[in-house]
């Protein structure tokens, strides 16, 4: 993992071996927008019935957005009547509400918003004042047969909790260390929300090279290099609290020593660059077009160089098999969501597609961010999505042209 930082922002590289997976920027300028994780005591402004969403003043520019399916109250408490539980009868303007974003507010569309606290720790997500009990798919059987018995020692009562792949390996004190701290970080926010008038941010997030860390740092990672002798000393303290014996892993990378800089010395930069190009090549010559719409993301497949063995369908297939890993790691290092399409090159043989959708679906399961994956059509697209929680990279990095307003061609004088 690489941090480097500017004056104007914090780029955050994660990288498996050379390979570019993920990269996250955080600008000073854009705090007002890079909001997820917070929790706020908020006010309701109005409530759209035919919308099933109330809008909710949280103190940012743009009022945020509160769905039906994020209000969390006590049915019991609602009358039984049909149409008891909608939403105008659960909310009402200026009713205020605890409430955390889930997604960055993005061009015109404010945050969105949940009822449903959550405080994410090394090991556990605990979610204050609910019955919400687990454990990560990711791990295998027998792990998660032992985390669940120390998960029945360290509940805290009243509360839920979430137990995350980071927890594979960790001892029942590290567990408990984490749950205690959490609950005290909740009885924090509780006192808060007592004493500020709403709208009131009652907890932020870290900022994003301390969040990713958290998020990402575990026994794989060789190191954590950070060219900023003071953010080096706030991650370095913070690896130290959570997980000691990670902390050595952190290392400043002194740029006044070092002859490259740290991004051109592991090759970052470089690798940014084809990031934004809608061609991506592949080893064996092939390639990909990544083409980005307001609706959707469609991506084609195409054999290109790929002159491949004496069989068609053999070629095609390896020409998938290598797209089908390349396709998942470029939507997760350009953090593309919303709906994607994808267009492999047309297989006869069926199980040659059942083994590229395998085969992407496992590529997929590395990505944290959650995806669906639906059948190959009878017009060979595979139809999927990825949630969207922020802008994308070419958004992050690139500022729309004046001239064409984004539609990448140019008008001729007097058209314009």
């Amino acid at each position: 993992m690489c941090v480097h930082s500017t004056p104007s922002a914090t780029h955050i590289a994660v990288l498996e071996g050379r390979s570019l997976i993920e990269h996250y920027v955080a600008r000073a300028e854009d705090d007002a927008n890079q909001i997820v994780g917070n929790i706020y005591r908020g006010r309701v402004k109005n409530v759209l019935p035919g919308m099933e969403a109330a809008f909710v003043d949280i103190g940012t520019p743009k009022n945020a957005v509160l769905y039906w399916g994020d209000v969390s109250y006590d049915r019991e408490d609602v009358e039984r009547q049909a149409g008891a539980d909608r939403i105008e009868h659960l909310l009402r303007p200026g009713q205020t509400i605890v409430c955390q974003v889930t997604k960055n507010p993005i061009g015109l569309k404010g945050a969105r918003l949940t009822q449903e606290v959550s405080i994410p720790g090394r090991f556990v997500v605990l979610v204050p004042e609910s019955s919400t009990y687990g454990i990560s798919r990711r791990l295998d059987d027998s792990e998660r047969k032992r985390l669940r018995r120390i998960l029945d020692e360290v509940r805290p009562e009243g509360h839920g909790l979430i137990v995350r792949t980071a927890a594979a390996g960790a001892s029942a004190d590290d567990l408990r260390r984490d749950v205690e701290q959490l609950v005290g970080r909740w009885r924090e926010i509780d006192e808060r929300t007592k004493k500020l008038q709403a709208p009131a941010l009652l907890y932020s997030e870290p900022h994003m090279a301390v969040r990713i860390i958290r998020e990402e740092l575990t026994e794989e990672h060789r190191a954590v290099l950070i060219d900023d002798p003071a953010l080096f000393e706030v991650v370095r303290a913070y690896v130290a609290q959570f997980a000691p014996g990670l902390a050595e892993r952190v290392e400043l990378f002194d740029r006044s020593v070092e002859i490259l800089p740290l991004f051109e010395r592991h090759h970052v930069h470089e690798q940014l660059h084809k990031a934004l190009d809608r061609k991506v090549w592949l080893a064996s010559g092939g390639s990909l077009i990544i083409e980005r719409t307001e609706a959707l993301t469609v991506i084609d497949v195409n054999t290109g160089k790929n002159v491949g063995s004496s069989s068609l369908e053999e070629t095609v297939f390896a020409n998938n098999l290598e797209a089908s890993e390349e396709i998942a790691r470029q939507l997760r290092l350009r953090d593309i969501g919303g709906i994607i399409v994808i267009d492999f090159i047309d297989m006869e043989v069926k199980s040659n597609r059942a083994a590229v959708l395998a085969s992407f679906k496992a590529a997929l399961a590395r990505d944290k961010t959650p995806t669906q994956v639906y059948e190959i059509s009878d017009l060979g697209l595979v139809e999927m999505t990825r949630k969207r929680v922020g802008e994308g990279l070419v958004e992050t990095l690139s500022e729309i042209c004046p001239t064409c307003a984004g539609r990448g061609i140019v008008f001729p004088d007097g058209m314009g």
